[in-house]
């Protein structure tokens, strides 16, 4: 009897638990930590493996023809069977609209093409490891290209062999595209969203589409997501910008010297490329040719005009519309990612050239984390990816994309929307997941508390500085006028590695340590930490200045200073001291009612010449980051009165100036400060 209860017993246990387990068995992981965990490791694999076609077919130089009768060209690129027939089902589109030319995709496509050249590539670069010597930065950039980055900027075969269509349109004035560049403005705005409508609506596409793509075409992203184009279900940007003048044109009105006239140089030049087999065809463009001959160097005489016009009033109009808040381009160039409702996955950098906007995209986007995702790596802007694919990194960027497509074009629950939602490289520390950062205010604190440091002329005994001060807590130091004068040592500097897009971050004797930089600097440092400290979220510097001259020029870095010297920037701000009126409606404060992003106007119509002689207060905004200060480290405040090659005034702002020293104020009645999240017992 008993016996014959337990079988009875036993079947219907077998009865119950086999569908269970079959569930089971097809249950999504949930991902875990930066690397996703076992969901991580599934992700890799789908985008490794052998895919579902075995070839790619290619259209080259499709005309894509605009509202206004402009013939943009692109090329499409489809899955195919083994004989290269494209498959007669239609797939998710994936666009991707550049303006350095269709033919920089095709180089780097061909690389992938060929069997075996691209994995050789790959594995070429990773053993390019320069790490322990005074050029480590150079391996920085080489695991970049094997991070997924490459696959990010050009086509990702993988991904089109899964079953994905590609499109790669040259915008409107460059490559092969007619037209004259319009550069993130309205009308190439307009152009994305009629090329992701002719996408949507080709006989082999499903009508759900996908973008990604990196710098430029991660804010043409952005852009676009902002009007809710109803076929657009999904967007990959990779260090895309938002606010494009107090990102990089010019942040705090210190003009990008050294990124915006190479960067113009390169996409002015490339544009002019012909299509050469049309040529040789006997069939170029000729409106293409008369475009590009009306306009052959787009903006480079704006540039060009700002730096040899010694008055305001008689700058060239369209430079005047660009440093002027509410101006129409202007406008163009201020995102707004609060009207995006687009699934959005968002990569930057701590020292990215738009580092200033990319959290700021996450937390302005009203959907709920997971649809929305941020990865911000201890990186500059062309090597963003260049940790992963190991147990504690993330997995590589291209292998983020293809789950973040999968989930959102093909419907698959991969738990991709599980990941994160915020996944930050600590400065100074690891790869950590959180749920929520940099967007603490007065009426939604977050962990990290901030609090003020002040600025105290007290001698600490670190730095080999102009100046060697001290940040202390109490604020109680004695009343002094500090002296700073323009140099030369920031051709030195983390900033120049970061104006640079990360070209100059390969000599780690300035990217990573300013001490060269601080011997023309005012420097104020911490007593060391007694325990690991997180600063974690936005900072601002609070500057009591004055100046000898109608104008002064700023620059502040907050610094993690290790017990044998070495000074390594986590964060730096600049603001031109006539520049210094605050919009109030878009800048935020902590509790402690500090700012914490007191975001510049940096328009001409909201200019203020300084008083030489009286004190003039500032606020400069620092972009969030994540770092740790480990035992014995101390936080700094470094400030300079200049940042060539970075960052270099206009010239009328600059002979404001005079190149003349400038004074920075102690007074514990009128407090010079930093606003700093804080999350530990620092000691202080």
């Amino acid at each position: 009897m008993k016996n014959a209860l337990r079988a009875t017993v036993a079947a219907v246990a077998v009865t119950m638990l086999v569908p269970l387990l079959a569930a089971g068995a097809d249950a999504v992981v949930p991902p875990t930590g930066p690397d996703g965990g076992a969901a991580g490791a599934a992700w890799t694999a789908t985008q490794d493996d052998p895919q579902q076609y075995p070839n790619i077919n290619i259209q080259w130089d499709v005309p894509i023809t605009m509202s206004d009768g402009t013939v943009l060209k692109g090329n499409v690129y489809r899955p195919a069977d083994a004989s290269g027939r494209p498959v007669d089902t239609p797939t998710p589109t994936i666009v991707n609209l550049t303006p350095y030319t269709k033919l920089v995709s095709n180089l780097a496509d061909h690389a992938q093409s060929i069997p075996g050249l691209s994995d050789a590539l790959i594995e070429f670069f990773r053993r390019i490891d320069m790490s322990g010597t005074p050029l480590s930065g150079v391996t920085d950039l080489t695991k970049a290209f094997g991070g997924g980055e490459l696959r990010n900027f050009t086509v990702d075969r993988q991904l089109i062999k899964s079953g994905y269509s590609q499109v790669v349109v040259d915008v409107r004035g460059t490559g092969f595209s007619q037209g004259v560049w319009d550069m993130l403005r309205g009308r190439e705005q307009q152009d994305t969203l009629e090329v992701i409508d002719w996408a949507s609506r080709q006989p082999w596409s499903n009508g759900r589409v996908g973008m990604n793509g990196i710098s430029y075409s991660g804010i043409n992203q952005v852009q676009v997501a902002q009007k809710r184009p109803p076929a657009l279900q999904a967007i990959f940007p990779v260090v895309p910008g938002s606010d494009l003048v107090n990102d990089v044109l010019a942040p705090g009105g210190g003009f990008g010297f050294n990124f915006i006239p190479l960067w113009l140089t390169a996409v002015n030049g490339l544009k002019l490329i012909p299509d050469l087999a049309s040529v040789l065809n006997g069939q170029l463009d000729t409106t293409w040719l008369a475009d590009r001959a009306r306009d052959p160097l787009t903006f480079m005489d704006v540039l060009l005009n700002v730096y040899t016009t010694a008055r305001i009033e008689d700058l060239d109009p369209r430079a005047k519309e660009l440093l002027t808040d509410g101006s129409g381009p202007r406008q163009d160039w201020l995102g707004d990612p609060s009207g995006i409702r687009t699934p959005t996955f968002v990569t930057g950098g701590w020292h990215d050239l738009f580092t200033y906007s990319e959290s700021k995209i996450y937390n302005e986007i009203p959907l709920p984390p997971g649809q929305k995702q941020l990865l911000m790596g201890n990186t500059y802007h062309l090597n963003s990816g260049n940790e992963y694919g190991k147990p504690g990194l993330p997995p590589r960027l291209d292998v983020l994309q293809r789950a973040w497509f999968d989930r959102w074009l093909k419907d698959i629950d991969n738990g991709i929307e599980q990941y994160g939602p915020i996944t930050l490289r600590q400065q100074g520390g690891g790869w950590i997941t959180t749920d929520s950062f940099a967007a603490s205010t007065a009426a939604n604190p977050g962990q990290a508390v901030h609090r003020r440091m002040y600025l105290s002329a007290a001698a600490s005994g670190t730095a080999n500085s102009r100046y060697d001060g001290s940040l202390d807590a109490t604020g109680t130091g004695e009343p002094a006028r500090l002296t700073v004068a323009p140099g030369l040592t920031s051709l030195c500097s983390n900033d120049a590695a970061q104006g640079s897009a990360g070209v100059l971050s390969v000599i780690d004797g300035c990217a990573k340590d300013s001490r060269v930089e601080e011997l023309n600097g005012l420097t104020f440092t911490s007593a060391p930490v007694g325990e690991p400290t997180t600063i974690s979220g936005r900072i601002a510097v609070r500057l009591n200045t004055v100046q000898d001259a109608a104008d002064g020029y700023w620059v502040v870095t907050v610094n993690d200073v290790a017990p044998d010297g070495q000074s390594s920037v986590l964060s730096s701000g600049q603001l031109m001291a006539s520049l210094r009126a605050i919009d109030e409606a878009n800048s935020s404060k902590s509790a402690n009612g500090d700012y914490t992003d007191p975001r510049p106007y940096t328009s001409l119509e909201q200019r203020q010449p300084t008083v030489p002689g009286e004190v003039t207060t500032l606020d400069i905004a620092l972009p969030a980051t994540e770092a740790i200060l480990q035992p014995g480290h101390r936080l700094r405040v470094d400030v300079y009165a200049g940042n060539f090659p970075k960052g270099l005034p206009i010239l009328p702002m600059l002979i404001d100036t005079g190149l003349r020293p400038q004074h920075l104020e102690l007074d514990p009645g009128r407090p010079s400060f930093v606003n700093i999240p804080v999350s530990g017992d620092p000691g202080w």
